[in-house]
């Protein structure tokens, strides 16, 4: 009695669905898919204000926070905000033009190292732009007014300099043999210029160091005798610090660093006020070779301020020494499952903060980039300054152990703290529009510029967007073509049902006929 029961009110159902499925009209077509396209279009115009305003998906994000603590999951991507307001005091007093370009603090010798790489590769490792900002560089430093030849008359060649800085007949030719009397910037160009190793360079460096020192004596006493003394004294004052500064590099090169971090302190005391040559990265990264953490953590003290302008070099040195505390333990599936810890978050932070300013720094210390020579000039926050950073500090990294693991498990979290890098920042002013166009400048052309990842769409937006491209077509194609809508509508549910009627049918073969009925009577 139930079996034929149940037999009648499937056949009944079965009848019910075949009857409703005739009767439906071709209006009916049009009206369900019209309705289903502008459904589906509200949410996607919803999902994309949503993103739009808060950098992430609304479907998304219900899921992240009410579906995910549901089943157990932790939410672990939140972000600590206390910084946003020294965040917002920093950018406040960032006065610094966005696309400003920096001497290298780290740059290379050309002679002894940027002309080595082309010998060997046949590749120029410079371009003309770097170069010509060298030149200008060499003039505004090593030349004044008073000088016979005045840098606006000058060449923009940087061996031309050597005219400009000979005064009174201190260069002379015998035998093709160039001859230096008194000359200290004519001792620099040739310690940059002809050198072909270090121990030339740091030998040339050591003559237009004594040149160098009598002359800033000299004008020292009479700077305060007029404008055109003061002037002297200042090319003078920059002429001593640039060859100190290139001494205690050359000492670092030759493996003496000791000697070279004790010539940059000295230096810094000596001469506290030129901050232009950024004396105190080079001094980081000896340190850093030292091992010598304690020290570094106190010049990242003092240069690390709000007030003062941010390089890769402090941001992610900062972020290394945070990440040491804690890289050696840390593990991605224990950090999900227990959530971070203060040192950690700590960590993770600085990471984010140093991804910020930089962006293209990670790919060079997690070598999924190539490294090339960096630059004489870079571009803070962009690819040059990136390949200068990675190019000396990549070994620091390498040092301390679990520093590229942490790194590489945390990085990619910025792009969706920031999703509009290029309106707002979290920590830092926007992300400069111009960089991409002075880095192609600044860098070879067989490099590839590295550009700011933008962020994907969310799959939702991308799911609705189709949705509702798909129904308005139908709603299109239903209306045009009615009569043939409703036989392809038809037949595509028929082909929908065809395998579930297929199962039923073998499974109605296979169980024997009595067996329900049985079933029902125990």
């Amino acid at each position: 009695m139930v079996l034929s029961i149940c037999n009648l009110y499937h056949v009944f159902c079965l009848s019910t669905v075949s009857m409703f499925l005739n009767t439906l009209t071709p209006k009916f077509y049009v009206a369900l898919t019209g309705t289903s396209s502008l459904i589906s279009g509200l949410i996607l115009i919803f999902e994309w204000w949503y993103f739009r305003k808060y950098g992430t998906s609304f479907i998304e994000q219900v899921s992240v926070s009410h579906l995910r603590p549901l089943l157990g999951g932790v939410d672990n991507s939140s972000s600590n905000n206390s910084n946003t307001s020294n965040g917002d005091a920093d950018s406040s007093r960032q006065s610094v033009s966005e696309c400003k370009v920096w001497r290298n603090p780290l740059n290379l010798f050309r002679g002894a190292e940027y002309n080595r790489y082309t010998w060997v590769t046949g590749r120029e490792p410079l371009t003309y732009y770097d170069m010509n900002l060298s030149a200008q560089d060499h003039q505004t430093f090593f030349t004044c007014d008073s000088d016979h030849i005045r840098p606006a008359d000058a060449s923009k060649d940087p061996k031309h300099l050597l005219q400009i800085s000979v005064e009174h007949n201190t260069l002379f030719v015998l035998s093709g043999i160039l001859i230096v009397k008194v000359c200290a910037t004519a001792y620099i160009l040739l310690a940059e210029e002809e050198a072909t190793t270090i121990v030339e360079a740091e030998k040339l460096f050591k003559q237009a160091l004594k040149v160098g020192e009598g002359c800033y004596r000299r004008s020292q006493q009479l700077q305060h005798h007029g404008s055109q003394y003061e002037a002297q004294h200042r090319r003078d004052t920059n002429v001593l610090v640039y060859i100190k500064r290139r001494l205690a590099m050359c000492s670092r090169k030759l493996g003496r660093t000791r000697e070279a971090v004790k010539m940059m302190r000295d230096l810094m005391k000596e001469f506290p006020l030129l901050s232009m040559f950024n004396i105190h990265e080079n001094l980081l990264e000896s340190l850093l070779e030292l091992q010598n953490y304690a020290d570094v953590q106190a010049v990242l003290a003092k240069y690390d301020d709000i007030s003062l302008p941010k390089s890769a070099t402090i941001c992610y040195t900062a972020a290394l020494l945070k990440a040491r505390a804690v890289s050696d333990k840390f593990s991605p599936e224990a950090a999900s499952r227990r959530g971070l810890s203060t040192a950690e978050m700590n960590a993770v932070e600085a990471i984010h903060r140093a991804v910020e300013f930089n962006p293209h720094v990670p790919k060079y210390l997690l070598e999924m980039k190539s490294l090339i020579l960096p630059p004489e000039h870079i571009l803070k926050r962009g690819d040059s300054e990136a390949i200068a950073y990675a190019f000396f500090h990549l070994q620091h990294w390498k040092r301390v152990e679990g520093a590229l693991n942490l790194l590489h498990c945390t990085w990619e979290g910025t792009f969706r703290m920031i999703p509009y890098p290029l309106e707002k920042g979290h920590l830092f002013y926007p992300y400069p529009i111009c960089t991409e166009t002075a880095d192609r400048e600044l860098l070879p052309m067989f490099h590839e510029v590295s550009v700011y990842p933008k962020k994907e769409l969310p799959f939702f937006i991308l799911f609705t967007a189709g949705l509702c491209s798909f129904t308005a077509m139908l709603a299109l194609l239903t209306h045009q073509f009615p009569e043939l809508m409703g036989v392809f509508a038809k037949a595509f549910l028929g082909t929908l049902f065809a395998p579930l009627n297929f199962i039923m049918e073998k499974v109605e073969s296979i169980l024997p006929s009595g067996l329900w009925h049985q079933l029902t009577r125990i």
